[in-house]
């Protein structure tokens, strides 16, 4: 039999029990691999080191893992897993439990300043999300947007819709169920009731029912034969009491590769060998631990070579397709309800009109607006039309909410209906625009689709050797030409460090610098760690600039060996981006000092403005270091923006522009350089969507620039 990849929401029902004896346990680190492997290292204060193992990718579960069966943590966290290791430093496990009756497993975490929820989505490509504790969503491994739900960061986080959950379901509304259906009772079992095929059989195998009997062959009797089974296992998974097995396929009487794990023995699996297990968490470690040695020979071509999955990547590329339709879906109606509303303020000209006079006549008299909010709300108990129609007002924006026709519309008051009707129009146009870029997205997926399927006919139709020689060049040694590219897909994710100044060093650190004094503010209080640097021009005026060892609030017990060229270009970060450039200087002193030796705390008579910190200690100078920055756009692995020193910045991008002090002011010099590289690539809408002017000028010093010749 084929043997299991995936968790079924029985199991998840049984595992939500188990994973509730750890609560309690406090975080010490948060691990994220290549292949959508989350790991997190917890300890419980009577069961010592737990590891939890998450993993989204091609075996979508979750266990307890023995430390023995704990891959070795990765080198260097990715961004994700320092955004993790942040949010939950001093957390503890406040709970865990299943969405409804879906592969769908929440963990929550409190701490005293804040709750997160980590949320493994194990269905489909598989996905995790961390949510704050209002359930916006703070990261997540895949940005989804479909019509039916959105999950990316800022956004409210959103489930998919519930499935009918047969577990908590009473005797009546099983039985209605059971005879809505047209098919027979197995199937019924498995879709509508969303058991799946094996446990669909195993249901009718306990409960004595033919698997094959149509429903309208199924009487009462065995309806209530068939929901006493299913209430047998909810009580089962709900009270922990669990008997799990590990199923291995038969050869020779021995025991083969496993196949199957379940939380309680299956009728089902009667010909495969079973091996018993205390807890279902040991069942889950033993049979993924070895998973892949299990199955090493699976997925084979009888060449002896790996066949790529194209069917994977089509289905992929297909649902990217069908989630920029959906979006572009509702950009069109969010463009025509702007532009009905607007249509609505002139086909109600009068009412409009008599609100915004109304507002405007009591607000030059002197009358606060919770007053003539109030006076309104008088006038729509005495049926007046106008202050029936007024829904709010917001003093601080200078706006009426009110009904206008079939629609609720905001209103500036100062402006008359003609204005605020065209500022809807506007809005209307803006997001037309938006559907035209969705529009060209979908374009490159569609190419990118068709070069799939085209790369697997010729797999199918051609020479095996050829195939191999170039899927071997298009994932590891083809040098794309992306500048003379017609097409180039987008694709990037939002990073946490992207609200401040930041670069990655030759050498792959994160680099981070303030843009003004609440940045700085914010860095030095939040993301300054044991094993960071922290550097300064030594010039009045420019950014905290700190060189991040490890991820933010990483314990200290980490002793990374940061190059000295990586100090060098972060010296040049800090002096490139300070006053020194401003002032139009080719070169500026640089100190840096350990974490420790900074301080929010003024000496007595001291005082510290906003931004500003106290330095203790010795310090390190980096004596007359040149500013220098470069702008790039990078394709591969992300297309976007970046900007630093010159070194790493060249080195990481597809092309890049290097610019020195000079006479161009900030807006001028970024338009420059956008013109610049659009002219570079073939494909000038990529550059638009990359690479604004707006986009460029975020990586350029405060001051006069100019392009180095």
């Amino acid at each position: 039999m084929e043997p299991k990849r995936e968790l079924t929401s029985v199991d998840l029902a049984a595992l939500a029990g188990e994973l509730g004896a750890y609560e309690g346990a406090g975080v010490d680190k948060a691990y994220l691999y290549e292949d959508g492997l989350l790991r997190l290292k917890l300890r419980h204060y009577e069961r010592g080191r737990v590891e939890v193992l998450i993993d989204v990718g091609d075996t979508k579960h979750v266990r307890v893992a023995d430390a023995d069966n704990v891959p070795p943590a990765p080198e260097r966290p990715p961004n994700f897993a320092m955004m993790l290791r942040n949010r939950l430093a001093g957390a503890e496990l406040a709970g865990v439990e299943q969405f409804e009756f879906d592969r769908i497993m929440q963990f929550h975490f409190e701490r005293e300043d804040d709750s997160t929820t980590v949320v493994a989505e194990l269905f489909g490509d598989g996905n995790v999300a961390v949510l704050d504790g209002t359930g916006d969503v703070v990261d997540c491994l895949d940005t989804v947007r479909l019509k039916s739900r959105t999950v990316a960061p800022g956004a409210q986080y959103e489930f998919p819709d519930a499935r009918f959950n047969p577990l908590s379901v009473d005797y009546d509304g099983f039985a209605a169920r059971m005879h809505q259906s047209d098919t027979d009772v197995v199937r019924t079992l498995a879709t509508q009731f969303n058991f799946g095929g094996l446990w669909g059989e195993e249901l009718c195998t306990r409960a004595g029912v033919e698997k094959t009997q149509a429903i309208a062959d199924t009487d009462e009797d065995d309806v209530r034969l068939l929901y006493e089974t299913v209430g047998d296992l909810a009580t089962a998974l709900k009270s922990g009491d669990l008997d799990p097995r590990v199923y291995h396929e038969r050869e020779d009487g021995e025991k083969g590769p496993r196949v199957d794990v379940t939380p309680v023995p299956m009728e089902e699996h009667a010909d495969l060998y079973p091996e018993p297990f205390d807890r279902f968490t040991a069942a889950l470690d033993d049979y993924f631990t070895n998973f892949e040695a299990d199955h090493a020979d699976q997925g084979q071509e009888s060449t002896g070579r790996n066949r790529p999955d194209f069917e994977a990547q089509i289905e992929k590329q297909k649902r990217i397709i069908q989630q920029q339709q959906g979006a572009i879906e509702d950009f069109e109606d969010q463009a025509e309800a702007e532009r009905e509303k607007a249509e609505a303020l002139y086909a109600h000209y009068d009412l409009v009109d008599d609100v915004l006079s109304t507002v405007r006549a009591a607000r030059e008299e002197g009358r606060a607006w919770e007053a003539i909010e109030e006076r309104f709300a008088e006038g729509a108990e005495q049926g007046i039309a106008a202050a029936e129609a007024v829904r709010s007002l917001d003093g601080s924006e200078g706006t009426v909410t009110m009904d206008v026709g079939e629609h609720t519309v905001t209103l500036v008051v100062a402006d008359g209906v003609e204005k605020n009707a065209d500022r809807l129009y506007t809005e209307a146009k803006r997001i037309e625009d938006k559907k035209e870029g969705a529009e060209q997205a979908i374009a490159e997926t569609r190419a990118e689709l068709e070069a799939v399927e085209q790369r697997r006919e010729e797999w199918e139709a051609g020479d095996a050797d050829e195939a191999d020689a170039e899927e071997e060049s298009d994932e590891e040694t083809e040098d794309v030409d992306w500048l003379g590219r017609a097409s180039i897909p987008v694709r990037s994710d939002e990073q946490w460090y992207e609200r401040f100044r930041w670069f990655h060093t030759s050498d792959g650190f994160l680099v981070i610098g303030g843009r003004d004094a609440e940045d700085n503010e914010a860095i030095v209080k939040k993301y300054l760690d044991r094993g960071d640097l922290f550097f300064h021009a030594q010039a009045h005026g420019g950014p905290a600039t700190v060189l991040k060892a490890t991820g933010p609030s990483e314990p200290a017990d980490e002793d990374i060996e940061i190059p000295d060229r990586s100090k060098r270009e972060a010296a040049q970060f800090a002096v490139s981006y300070s006053s020194v450039w401003k002032d139009g200087k080719f070169a500026g002193d640089v100190y840096m000092v350990g974490p420790d030796q900074v301080s929010k705390t003024p000496e007595s008579g001291e005082y510290l403005e906003k931004g500003g910190f106290a330095i203790r200690g010795d310090r390190t100078y980096f004596e007359d270091t040149p500013v220098g920055v470069a702008v790039g756009i990078t394709c591969e692995p992300e297309t976007r923006v970046i900007g630093g020193p010159a070194d790493p910045i060249v080195d990481r991008a597809e092309t890049a522009i290097e610019v020195e002090p000079g006479k161009f002011a900030q807006n001028d010099i970024a338009k420059r350089l956008y013109r610049e590289f659009r002219d570079r690539f073939a494909d000038d809408s990529f550059v638009r969507k990359v690479a604004s002017p707006d986009r460029i000028q975020e990586f350029l010093p405060p001051g006069g620039s100019r392009m180095v010749e």
